[in-house]
């Protein structure tokens, strides 16, 4: 399975993307391990948004003002 990488801070959202089968990575500065489908992102740090999806070519969904169930329905879009 392809696993999502998730910035610090997001416990709740880790574990809920856990509970629902995924394999979540911590984010880990501008690169990622392959077989990373998606990057989480507190929403805090706009500029880090730009990094990631240039570094790495995967989507970037920011966590701010969603729910973990909310971030889990935009990651499934991405997990096949």
């Amino acid at each position: 399975m392809k696993s999502v990488a998730v910035e610090q801070g997001l416990t709740p959202v880790k574990e809920y993307l856990r509970q629902q089968g995924c394999q979540v990575v911590d984010m880990t500065g501008e690169r990622q391990e392959p077989g990373v489908c998606a990057v989480v992102i507190t929403g805090s740090d706009k500029n880090i948004m730009g990094i990631q999806t240039v570094v790495n070519n995967v989507p970037v969904i920011s966590a701010d003002g969603l729910s973990p169930e909310d971030v889990y329905q935009r990651v499934k879009e991405y997990i096949h």
